[in-house]
């Protein structure tokens, strides 16, 4: 975005050109389309309200005992097919102990998902792990979902470390031969993606692995961005869809709802639950794929998004961890939702930076209903009276136009309106500006007088945002860095008067164009009686 094509966007505020119009807009900046809202605010929440029948009081502890039941009888099972085998295995265990085994455990699997009253419809065709060594399910929605690995005949999957150290589950669980992922390894993602591909370019000496690729629950509203980890071995994959018709949801586990011990009370309670797997056709990866994995990735979840009915967004895992943070900081946990994928790959930003402007963003919202910026706390934190340029730098922020900030467009504005324009080099050349006398430093008189002129308000009172800058009594070139550093928002009003007078230059016709001068951008330059005649007619 260009010098001209930013002063034209505040042109409109400066006196004489009809800002005060309410009803008057920006327009639209480069690449703002690309940021529009999901259609999906926030996948992350359950609030379903449900209450226990009557015939609850007798199926819930009948179940909770059959269940129970199911799990002793596949122990044994389990720990045959696990006797002298390594946590970690290093070669797969495909003797007699898994002929006679894996069918034992996948009957169990079945019966005691029929005790919690699971209804099962299976659909499609299972690819063998020549045809497919991988699955990839969704939506994940809830432990339950586990139920796509017992029909599909006990593959492998991948668990944390101490999932495998778990009385009685944890042998269960080391009978599918999972791929474990250890947290306190710094190696252990590098460790875990060679595994999948050894075992996924075994030639069928593996069992096949089943993959939730999301990474975590939602509410089945919207695909989130599938994770590039078993699209990497650049091998065909399977995806499983799973769905939940029912008409009382008692099965969704997310960051914001019911608790497991809740779901299992309300499931156990039900007559029945229906659920729906349904295998669809292989998906095999292009040349182009294999070498992008996040292009494989995103191809099958458009597949699956468009087989079941719903769209796509690009949240991810961390965004469960800003809605969390946003939580611990007093706001609506929904104000931690960015789109992290999409902002992280398209701003460059990473999730410490985001997090950071969580933090920013909570001491100006915390006053607020509903954990959003209005142009009052806008105005307030930036220590400037509402003025016609600041209204018009809110309006760049508030990109839906509907009168306050959430923390998207907060990180938004940030990362496109004031970042690209709070370079070095333009943070020097906003110092001269406003440094008239050329001595180096900037006193509170020619703070206030460029100010007052950028903003178009002849009385305004800067001492304050000059006492925040200012050590002493006068602005030094690194104080005024660092904090135009710290406090990117003030970029676009530290340069509106000197973009205003690039454009101006640039607009005249070629004859009498010169090139724009720091003596120039002054309030008092030479010829000042014609030039501040001019600089009003801007």
């Amino acid at each position: 975005m260009n010098w001209c094509a930013e002063a034209a966007a505040v042109a409109a505020t400066v006196p004489g050109a009809g800002v005060g119009d309410g009803g008057l807009r920006p327009p639209m900046v480069p690449r703002q389309a690309s940021f529009f809202p999901p259609p999906v605010p926030n996948p992350f929440v359950q609030q379903t309200r449900i209450g226990i029948f009557l015939l609850g009081i007798i199926l819930l502890p009948l179940r909770a005992l059959l269940v129970g039941l199911m799990l002793l009888l596949a122990w044994p099972f389990a720990a045959v097919s696990t006797a002298c085998c390594p946590e970690k295995l290093t070669h797969p265990v495909n003797d007699w102990r898994r002929k006679i085994t894996q069918p034992a455990l996948t009957f169990l699997g079945r019966a005691m998902f029929f005790s919690m009253g699971f209804l099962v419809t299976v659909k499609g065709k299972i690819a063998s792990p020549l045809e497919a060594p991988i699955f990839v399910v969704a939506p994940h929605s809830t432990f339950f979902d586990g139920i796509a690995c017992v029909v599909a005949g006990l593959p492998s999957l991948l668990s944390r470390n101490e999932n495998a150290q778990v009385p009685l589950i944890g042998r269960l669980l080391r009978a599918v031969q999972p791929v474990l992922v250890s947290r306190v390894d710094p190696d252990s993602r590098k460790n875990t993606i060679n595994e999948i591909i050894k075992r996924a370019t075994s030639g069928g000496e593996w069992p096949q692995i089943l993959v939730f690729p999301e990474g975590t629950c939602t509410n089945r509203s919207c695909l989130i961005t599938f994770k590039p980890g078993a699209f990497i071995p650049g091998v065909p994959v399977q995806p499983i869809l799973l769905r939940y018709p029912n008409k009382l949801d008692t099965v969704t586990w997310t960051w914001q709802g019911y608790t497991f011990i809740q779901l299992c009370v309300l499931t156990f309670c039900q007559p029945f639950t229906k659920v729906e797997v349904e295998f669809m056709p292989v998906q095999v990866p292009s040349d182009e794929e294999i070498k992008d994995p996040i292009l494989f990735a995103s191809r099958v979840r458009n597949l699956m998004a468009e087989a079941l009915g719903i769209p796509v967004t690009d949240h991810t895992y961390e965004d469960c961890r800003l809605m969390i943070s946003a939580g611990q900081l007093t706001l609506p946990m929904e104000a931690g939702l960015v789109e992290f994928t999409k902002i992280s790959r398209k701003l460059k930003l990473d999730w410490d930076g985001i997090r950071k402007h969580l933090d920013e963003y909570a001491s100006i919202a915390s006053s607020s209903k509903g954990g959003r910026i209005g142009i009052e706390e806008f105005a307030e934190y930036l220590k400037l009276p509402i003025s016609d340029v600041l209204r018009q730098l809110f309006a760049l922020f508030d990109r839906n136009n509907d009168g306050s900030i959430d923390f998207r467009e907060y990180v938004i504005g940030l990362a496109v309106l004031c970042n690209p324009a709070n370079t070095e080099e333009i943070i020097q050349v906003a110092f001269k500006l406003f440094d008239v006398d050329k001595d180096g430093c900037i006193t509170e008189e020619e703070f206030s007088t460029i100010l007052q002129a950028s903003l178009g308000v002849p009385d305004l009172d800067v001492s304050g945002l000059f006492k925040e800058i200012a050590q002493g009594d006068s602005i030094s070139y690194e104080e005024f860095k660092n904090f135009a550093l710290r406090h990117p928002e003030y970029a676009k009003i530290f340069t509106t008067y000197l973009d205003l007078q690039t454009c101006h230059v640039f607009s005249m016709p070629k004859e009498v164009q010169t090139t724009p001068s720091i003596a120039s951008n002054k309030v008092s330059p030479e010829n000042h009686e014609e030039n501040t005649s001019d600089k009003k007619d801007d």
